[in-house]
Formats: C-alpha cells, sequence, structure tokens
C-alpha cells in the first residue's frame, strides 16, 4: 500500500525553470546525473509542470502519455504525474532528463480569446521527487534543486496553438544519459509553485491512440508533397526524412483542399492574429541535420487534420512511408457500439465519436485546430454521447473541478473552461454554463455515483442563486441562444429560461437525494416558477403552440418537459406536423439537435424522428457523410462562410439517439447507473436490423433486432446484479418461442392492447414480436 503525493509539504524538491522570459522561444532541456550504489526494490517519480514536459531516465522516454500534465487554471490547481521507474534505474550512474515545453501556460501565440495575456503567463517550470526505496529499506529522494542543469532543446519554438518547429542541426544526442558531457550547460533557476494546490492528475491520459497512414500522396512540383489521411482527426504526424543540412521543410495540416487541390487553411485560421509570419497556423517546421534519418514528431503541440502539404527549399524525393499520422485524444476506453443495416447511419455514427474524441484533451474542446478551448455549451449538449459511447468519467471530474476554479464568489461561470479570464462577460449564460448542473446529474445517472455531485452541489447552488437574484421573474435572456442554426431563429430568451429550468430541477432532485430537505422545497418551487412564466408567456393554450411552432421551440417544450400533462399530445403533433412542413428535415442550432430527435420519438413519432435522422439531403448528418465526412461538421451547408470547422461535436446528439430511441437503452433515474436498465426500443421501417450494447457499471447491455417479414426478432441482454423495463408494442409477443408467462425471469407489469411493460432479471431474452 502507498499513496502519493498528500500535499505542498509532502515534496521535497523545488520548483525550477532556466532564466529567460516568457517570450524567449527555444524550449529548455534540464538534467541531473547521480549515483546508486545498493540495490533497487522500487523507485517512483512524481512530476509536476506549469506547461507541459517530458521526462526520460537514461536516455529513455518515460511513459506513453502526451500533452502532461493536462490543462487547468494553472494559478488556481496543478497537477502531477506519477510513474514507477523501476526498471528504468540502474546500480550506478544515472541521469534524469526533462524536456519542457509551453502548453496553455506560455501562450507564445496571439488567438482570439487571450491566452496570450493569461494572469498565470510565465516561462515554464517543473518540480520533481525521485523516490529510491533500496532492497535493505532505505530510502533516497532525488529531488530537483540547485544541482540541476539546464540548456537549450532543438525545439527552437512551440505553441499547443499553431505547431512546433525543430532545428535537429542543434540535437545534443545522449543529453539525458549518464556519461553525456554537460559542461556548456547553465545553471537552472528556482521559483515559486504556480498555485498552492498541487493535485494528482487522475484520469485517462492523452495518447497516440491510433496510427493512420497515407490514403494517397501527390507530387505537386519538386518541393512540395501532398499528403492524405483519409480520416480527420486530432493529432501531429511524424515524417522520417534524409536531407541535406540546413533544408527546411513545412509541414502545414489542413482538413480540406483548395479547387486547385491544395491546402486550404481558410476554415480554420479565422481566430488567429498572428504579429509576423514567423509562426504559420498548423505548420511545423523541420530543419534538417544532414547527419542522419532525422525523425520529427511534435511533443507539445497537436492539431485538427486529413491533409498535410509538406514543402521544402531543397527537392525531396518523398514517399508514403516518409510520414504517419496519430489520432491523439484522451485515451477513454470504448463502452458503447452500435451497427445497423442502413451504412450512412453507420458512417455518422463513427464520424461523430471521431469528433467527440478528437475533442477530448483532459477536457472537452469545441475543435481541435481553430480555438481548442473548452467551450461549455458544446460539452453539455454532447454529454449522452460520450457516456454512451466511452468511459470518460475521469475526464469529467476533473472538467468540473476547472469548474470549482473558475466560478466566481458570485456563482458566475465562463464560457470557456478552463479560461484565462475571459468569458465571465459575454458568451456564457445558462445555456452553455449549465454545465455545472448537466453533466454530474448525467454522471450519476450513467454510474450511479454521486460523489460529482457532491462536491459541485454548493456551485451549482451558487450558480442557480445568481440567475434567480439578476431573473426574479423566471424569465432571463442570458446565454447565446440555438447556436448556428439551419434557418428559423429561436428566441434567446426562450432557451435560456428554458435551461435555468434545468438547473433549477437539477439542484432540487439532486438536494432531495441528499437529504436536504428545505433545499429541495425551495428549488422545486423555484423550477415550478420557471416552467410556469415560460408557459405563461411562449405557450399558447388552444393551440398548443409554444412561440412561433419552430422545431427548436416545440422539442425543446416537450424534451425538457416544460408542457402540461394534458397538451403534451398536441404539442407532438404540431412538431410532426412543423417537421412534415421543412420536409423531414432539420431546421434547429446546437440547442435544437438536442432535443429535436429525442422529442419526437418519445412521444410517438419514432418513425418521423428516424426519416429525419436518416435524411442524405441539406441539412442533415447525412449529407455530410455522403459528401465524404468523416467527422462532423460546425455548420450545415459544406461551403459556409463562417463557423466552418470540419471538426466539431456540438451536432453530434443524433449519436446518442442511436442508443435512446433505435436501442432504447436509457439508465433509469430511480436506479441509476443501470441498477435497473429502462429499454424502450423503436422498430422502424427503413432498417431492418439495428444492435446498440452499452457497457454499463454492471456489464454489457445489448438490445438487438431484426426485422424478419412481420415479425421483429428482438434479443436482450441484462448484465448480472441487475434488472430491466421493458417497453414492447405488439399484438403477439413470445420468449425463446414461449409464451412470457413461462419464463419465471420476466414479470409482466402491465399489458395493454398493443403495450407491454416486462420487467426482466438479469439474463439473456430472445423475442419475437408480431
Amino acid at each position: 500500500f502507498e499513496t502519493g503525493m498528500m500535499g505542498q509539504l509532502s515534496w521535497k524538491g523545488k520548483w525550477i525553470t532556466d532564466t529567460y522570459d516568457f517570450n524567449v522561444k527555444p524550449a529548455a532541456y534540464f538534467r541531473r546525473a547521480f549515483k546508486t550504489d545498493k540495490t533497487i526494490k522500487s523507485a517512483r517519480v512524481y512530476i509536476a509542470a506549469a506547461g507541459l514536459y517530458e521526462l526520460s531516465i537514461n536516455g529513455k522516454r518515460i511513459g506513453n502519455h502526451r500533452l502532461d500534465p493536462t490543462y487547468t487554471r494553472f494559478d488556481r490547481r496543478n497537477l502531477y504525474v506519477t510513474y514507477d521507474v523501476t526498471e528504468n534505474l540502474q546500480q550506478g550512474n544515472n541521469a534524469v532528463g526533462v524536456l519542457l515545453g509551453n502548453g496553455w501556460y506560455n501562450h507564445q501565440s496571439t488567438a482570439v480569446w487571450y491566452f496570450d495575456k493569461a494572469p498565470w503567463r510565465a516561462r515554464p517550470k517543473f518540480c520533481m521527487d525521485l523516490h529510491i526505496t533500496y532492497s535493505d529499506g532505505t530510502e533516497e529522494v532525488i529531488a530537483t534543486d540547485e544541482r540541476w542543469k539546464t540548456s537549450e532543446s532543438p525545439v527552437i519554438f512551440n505553441s499547443i496553438y499553431t505547431a512546433e518547429h525543430y532545428d535537429a542541426r542543434k540535437e545534443q544526442p545522449g543529453w539525458d544519459t549518464p556519461n553525456f558531457d554537460a559542461k556548456g550547460w547553465k545553471n537552472i533557476y528556482t521559483t515559486g509553485a504556480p498555485s498552492n494546490n498541487i493535485v494528482a492528475q487522475a484520469l485517462h491520459p492523452i495518447r497516440n491512440v491510433r496510427e493512420y497512414r497515407p490514403v494517397s500522396l501527390k507530387k505537386i512540383d519538386e518541393h512540395t508533397w501532398l499528403y492524405n489521411f483519409g480520416q480527420n482527426m486530432s493529432g501531429v504526424t511524424r515524417m522520417k526524412v534524409n536531407g541535406p543540412q540546413g533544408t527546411t521543410i513545412r509541414l502545414k495540416h489542413v482538413e480540406r483542399l483548395d479547387s486547385a487541390g491544395r491546402a486550404d487553411m481558410s476554415n480554420i485560421d479565422v481566430h488567429y492574429r498572428p504579429t509576423d509570419d514567423s509562426d504559420p497556423f498548423q505548420t511545423d517546421i523541420l530543419i534538417l541535420s544532414g547527419k542522419k534519418e532525422d525523425d520529427f514528431m511534435p511533443r507539445f503541440n497537436y492539431k485538427g487534420f486529413q491533409y498535410v502539404e509538406v514543402t521544402s527549399d531543397n527537392p525531396l524525393n518523398l514517399s508514403e512511408e516518409n510520414l504517419t499520422a496519430y489520432f491523439m485524444h484522451s485515451d477513454v476506453p470504448p463502452v458503447g457500439k452500435i451497427n445497423s443495416s442502413n451504412n450512412t447511419l453507420n458512417k455518422a455514427w463513427q464520424a461523430s465519436n471521431a469528433s467527440y474524441l478528437s475533442n477530448l484533451f483532459g477536457y472537452p474542446t469545441d475543435c481541435p485546430q481553430r480555438e481548442k478551448n473548452g467551450w461549455t455549451g458544446d460539452a453539455h449538449i454532447a454529454i449522452e454521447v460520450g457516456l454512451y459511447n466511452f468511459d470518460g468519467i475521469t475526464v469529467y471530474e476533473k472538467w468540473l473541478a476547472d469548474h470549482r476554479d473558475e466560478q466566481q464568489s458570485n456563482g458566475v461561470l465562463p464560457a470557456i473552461i478552463p479560461s484565462s479570464g475571459w468569458g465571465y462577460q459575454w458568451a456564457n449564460g445558462p445555456d452553455w454554463t449549465s454545465t455545472i448542473a448537466i453533466i454530474p446529474w448525467n454522471i450519476y445517472l450513467f454510474y450511479g455515483d454521486t460523489r460529482l455531485l457532491e462536491l459541485c452541489y454548493d456551485n451549482i447552488k451558487r450558480y442557480v442563486d445568481y440567475i434567480d437574484e439578476q431573473y426574479p421573474t423566471g424569465i432571463t435572456d442570458w446565454g447565446l441562444g440555438d447556436w448556428v442554426p439551419v434557418k428559423s431563429v429561436t428566441p434567446k430568451e426562450y432557451t435560456s429560461s428554458t435551461y435555468f429550468y434545468i438547473d433549477a430541477l437539477i439542484l432540487a432532485k439532486t438536494a432531495k437525494l441528499f437529504g436536504k430537505m428545505t433545499d429541495f422545497e425551495r428549488y422545486s418551487t423555484l423550477a415550478e416558477k420557471i416552467k410556469s412564466a415560460i408557459n405563461k408567456k411562449y405557450l399558447d393554450y388552444e393551440t398548443g403552440i409554444y412561440g412561433s411552432g419552430l422545431q427548436t421551440e416545440l422539442s425543446v417544450a416537450l424534451h425538457w418537459n416544460l408542457v402540461p400533462e394534458e397538451l403534451r399530445s398536441k404539442v407532438a403533433d404540431n412538431l410532426a406536423r412543423r417537421v412534415e412542413q421543412d420536409n423531414k428535415h432539420i431546421d434547429v442550432g446546437l440547442l435544437g439537435t438536442k432535443t429535436i430527435l429525442n422529442a419526437l420519438s418519445e412521444n410517438g413519432y419514432a418513425q418521423l424522428a428516424y426519416e429525419v435522422a436518416s435524411q442524405e439531403t441539406f441539412p442533415s448528418w447525412g449529407w455530410w457523410i455522403v459528401n465524404g465526412a468523416t467527422t462532423f461538421y460546425e455548420n450545415w451547408p459544406l461551403d459556409a462562410g463562417s463557423d466552418i470547422s470540419l471538426n466539431h461535436i456540438m451536432f453530434g446528439e443524433v449519436n446518442a439517439w442511436y442508443y435512446k430511441a433505435l436501442g432504447g437503452i436509457f439508465p433509469d433515474e430511480d436506479q441509476p447507473g443501470f441498477k435497473n436498465t429502462v429499454l424502450k426500443p423503436n422498430f422502424v421501417k427503413g432498417l431492418t436490423h439495428f444492435e446498440a450494447s452499452h457497457e454499463s457499471p454492471y456489464g454489457n447491455i445489448i438490445s438487438s433486432w431484426r426485422r424478419k417479414g412481420k415479425t421483429i426478432e428482438y434479443e436482450v441482454t441484462v448484465p448480472a446484479n441487475s434488472t430491466a423495463t421493458l417497453y414492447l408494442n405488439g399484438k403477439s409477443i413470445r420468449e425463446n418461442n414461449k409464451p412470457l408467462e413461462k419464463n419465471p425471469l420476466i414479470e409482466l407489469n402491465k399489458s395493454d392492447p398493443g403495450m407491454h411493460i416486462l420487467r426482466l432479471k438479469a439474463g439473456s431474452y430472445s423475442f419475437s414480436i408480431k
């Protein structure tokens, strides 16, 4: 049994850096040589950094993480990482090496949200303790102190936002080995910790998860080559190449090509504010040594790309073997899978997963190229996409800690988290920053884990109380609204007030969960007041129309349960008519994509919802897919004039809808964590088979159906120590070719004409439905 660092006083090491200011571009090497005279039983490294680092011992890189430590609000909380390095040390002479990069700590590239003016900005620094336990029971700590030395590295520039520049002529072979001659190296500079809160990095790390080889290579001229990797992704490329000394190679990473077939950066560099041409966007620069095959992969940067245009000032004869791409993201294990008879649907599921992963770097981002920011609205819309498909709880636990760091004393949160200080005055509001309530609540539903709700309870209260104080009528226009709609614009006041209602309701439910009955009464009353105010202003009780009867207006009311029960069918009918009028195509923005399909399928219009979801003409998800998309886009037109990142997850809710509407898999709020699974599959026409699976805390849930003539064959697996409530429509239902009552694991809760509600114990079932 062992513990990590239990607070600031646990550290023996000092925070160290070099003597340069934050404008100096080359990244710094640090090293320390030492000797061990005894047999080593075990060894642990604890390392914290403001910025990014790569750690090596005796010439070998330690671990396979990328971009450690994960980005936080550096002046409020910093993360440390632990490694078992027992096998990396040797009895006798040893050496530890650290290469520091800027990351978000020292933003040298100028971008739209002012990270170059962040209050924490400084030259990167780190603190390290190497704890060695010898076989005789004695211990030794090799820590960062004045005995360390520093030197410039071949990484002559690095920016998390733009790219990395590497001069292979400046390499110092063996710099991190015991026998290296470091006479020319300089003394380090000791400095203070960036914050008083240094905690363990307890989340799935970022890694190079998948390797891609080029699917095509085009020679444009003697100096220019174009690589296509066939998949839009977040990540880096690795170049191995020989060439004359001093040859400069530029690797320009883009998502699309222009009409001439060249790299087109115009859709992703719109927020970049360069002061000169020394830092081209998403363009790595490699200067060759001329002595060997140079091997370059950025250490402290990632990009969003499918194509790489390689140019060199000396002619090079390149091949597909020279360049490899790596899909990099938080390495969250997959827990969900879908498969169907509709290949476009299957590709849309894959593309949305690629966008979700491309935007997961220890926090959810909007896009992996233009901003890389933790936009809150995108993240809460995509929360179910993440949780149905991936075991991402640790990333969200870390990101909600970022929320708690960023929240002001009055309860206000910024639009992007972490933030340099921007986002408290614009782009926030309940339609975006409801992440503070929605994400912990969904973690509770999917995992049955109350810890995140406990940690965020007071923060949610401060947030809800602030909105209530500022908008005592229950109606608020604070927010961004239904961002990037197809054409129709829903009133911002309507959607923002709805999210205020959602937050108050989650807070009331959480209060009840924790036995805080005074709070439960208070926030239940507040939620009802908000709902009543919304309905009073926006609902026509005669017609069952909300607002102007737009898709977002009607579906938001249905999905978030604003509608009085007696009007629910009327509002659903109105929504269906509106969708029919829109030629069974979506006419929604970000907030509406969360609700439109769910509102239809959960209110008697699953067939219509499927027909909308499976469209392949503009505007639709299928429209992107049939036009070659491998990720989801930021806008519906392929040639949009703005908001045109080709790797956004903000419209990705259709992915979660596959699990819910077609697979019918829902967590049960009364028995969360899939202790009881609610199963409500819809056997829509247009599909001959569909299967969804989700690896819950209890095991794998499978919901699979196939159409055979007029019969549906439906297979269900309920994992051990859990149950399921199954809703089936059909005149005749048999299980394993026998009447339902013959299976002792099935309890018939309700059987109306056409509707059967079955309680299933753990096991596998085979139903035939007519």
